[in-house]
């Protein structure tokens, strides 16, 4: 998040708008706002090197506070906005970030929370005024620094927690080369190329800031001399309105807002201009591939997906006219070298799936957690995972089928229920379907399924039934679900993966073990 040569060049362009408001910064009100950051962060002692975190919700001063790091050598922590104070706590102790910035939306958790976090020097509030002397409110204390940059100018990086579905979560950390910050760690300057940003690109985010994608697309786009568009949350309609109203041409999205889109009535769908987007990615959680195949009919074959954790262990990626030929991938390998073994080590043959491991791309480890970082890694320390298993199609292109975890043993067979979940999500009355193995004394685990409803859709025995058919129409007797309940709404995270580890734990209370 640093714009270099652009803070005069194009001076007066909008580098950030803010899709709802219309709120903006300029390119030279965004570098001077950045510089005025870094002189804030070394005021509070805050050396290269050092840690801060960010917990609110997406607004204009999120971005030039994580770019304020960017140029002053730190590492910025940007902290999912809807975690509890507990949960928070947790990663800014382990993190070891000695400033936070918040808003007053989420100010009662950071309250909550610092009261656990002795190593905190300072909490700034960006729209609030301040409840005692740990906290200060962040435009003053910013309106007293130069615009100037700092004498000392080093480039800085995220450092991000996974998202913790599977346990604790855990930090990610890149070693950071003694550089300006007009340098780009190796991935990014891959990330720039793959995703074709350019000068005068306008890229619509409708995620959270604190995901990795949307950190590394927004980056880039500034980076790129283009202009970002953030939404501070998505909706399927409004989404398509600003891609008309701004004129986008790049944007990144997650499976679960095509569904959601695709699923609008007809006439905003025919009615709504998409004409100006020349590439839209998406990633974060499989998409289901009638979804995938109803978006490239709609948008055009301009929609780009990749495979990738946060870890930056490996990369996968796919055009629309590869995905296509082979329907349902990820993508073919671009960085890393992957190996996909049986639960043996061994590796799997073509077409059957195993756990995805990658030789890495790039050197990660997990933050204070060598226990984690040692367990992700292969005994000769030469291959990383997250756990994700999948296939090689005979063309070398990579296809998921679940994460490990999530793998259903009933009677010894091995289920994993992407697939279950992928159709449901297809079915008309369906808005979200999360699909886990549950406790049976017979076979150890049945499949269960959980579904969030289209609004006005009853839910009732009927409705599981036709859903329980439909799965039986489509799909092979051991992957349909052996019962259906429904949910308000799923506990999906705003960056489109999936908490079924609090749905699965609901049917899993009072059992000691998940081995019956």
């Amino acid at each position: 998040m640093y714009v270099g040569k652009y803070a005069m060049e194009k001076a007066h362009q909008p580098a950030i708008i803010m899709a709802e408001t219309g709120e903006m910064l300029t390119y030279e009100g965004f570098d001077q706002r950045t510089n005025q950051v870094a002189h804030l962060l070394r005021s509070e002692g805050l050396a290269r090197l050092a840690h801060y975190a960010v917990f609110m919700e997406n607004t204009l001063q999120y971005i030039e506070i994580c770019g304020g790091g960017e140029r002053s050598g730190l590492y910025y922590t940007c902290i999912n906005s809807y975690l509890t104070a507990d949960e928070l706590a947790y990663i800014i102790n382990n993190s070891e970030s000695a400033v936070v910035f918040t808003s007053a939306a989420k100010l009662a958790t950071v309250t909550a929370a610092l009261a656990q976090c002795p190593r905190i020097r300072r909490c700034y509030i960006v729209d609030g005024n301040s409840p005692g002397d740990l906290y200060r409110n962040y435009a003053e204390a910013i309106a007293e620094l130069p615009t100037t940059p700092i004498s000392d100018e080093a480039l800085g990086t995220s450092m991000l927690y996974s998202s913790g579905t599977t346990g604790q979560p855990k930090g990610i950390i890149r070693p950071l080369p003694v550089c300006g910050p007009a340098d780009l760690l190796p991935i990014y300057s891959f990330l720039q190329r793959l995703w074709q940003y350019r000068e005068g690109m306008i890229y619509l985010s409708p995620a959270p800031l604190y995901h990795s994608a949307p950190q590394a697309a927004v980056g880039l786009t500034l980076r790129s001399g283009g202009t970002a568009v953030i939404m501070g949350r998505f909706d399927a309609k409004a989404y398509l309105d600003y891609v008309a109203q701004y004129r986008v041409t790049h944007s990144q999205l997650v499976p679960t807002m095509f569904s959601r889109m695709l699923k609008l009535p007809a006439d905003i769908r025919l009615s709504a201009d998409v004409a100006s987007l020349e590439i839209a990615i998406h990633a974060a959680a499989p998409c289901p591939a009638q979804v995938k195949e109803d978006m490239i009919a709609w948008w055009g074959p301009i929609i780009h997906e990749y495979y990738g954790a946060t870890e930056g262990l490996g990369f996968t990626a796919c055009d629309s006219h590869e995905w296509l030929a082979h329907r349902g991938t990820v993508g073919k390998v671009m960085l890393g070298e992957i190996a996909i073994l049986d639960e043996q080590g061994m590796p799997s043959a073509p077409g059957e799936p195993g756990e995805i491991w990658f030789k890495s791309a790039t050197e990660f480890a997990y933050f204070n957690n060598q226990a984690k970082t040692i367990e992700a890694t292969s005994k000769d320390g030469s291959l990383s995972t997250v756990g994700d298993v999948g296939y090689l199609d005979d063309d070398g292109f990579l296809h998921l089928t679940d994460r490990s975890t999530f793998m259903i043993i009933s009677g010894g067979v091995n289920i994993y229920p992407q697939e279950t979940e992928d159709l449901l999500i297809t079915h008309p009355k369906v808005s979200d379907a999360a699909v886990f193995g549950v406790p049976n004394e017979d076979f150890g685990e049945e499949v269960k399924a959980v579904i969030q409803v289209m609004p006005g859709v009853t839910e009732d025995s009927a409705l599981a039934l036709e859903l329980m058919a439909f799965c039986a129409a489509n799909l092979a007797p051991q992957k349909c679900p052996r019962s259906i309940d429904f949910d308000a709404e799923l506990p999906r995270l705003p960056t489109g993966k999936l908490y079924k580890r609090i749905l699965k734990d609901r049917y899993w209370a009072g059992h000691k073990t998940r081995i019956l």
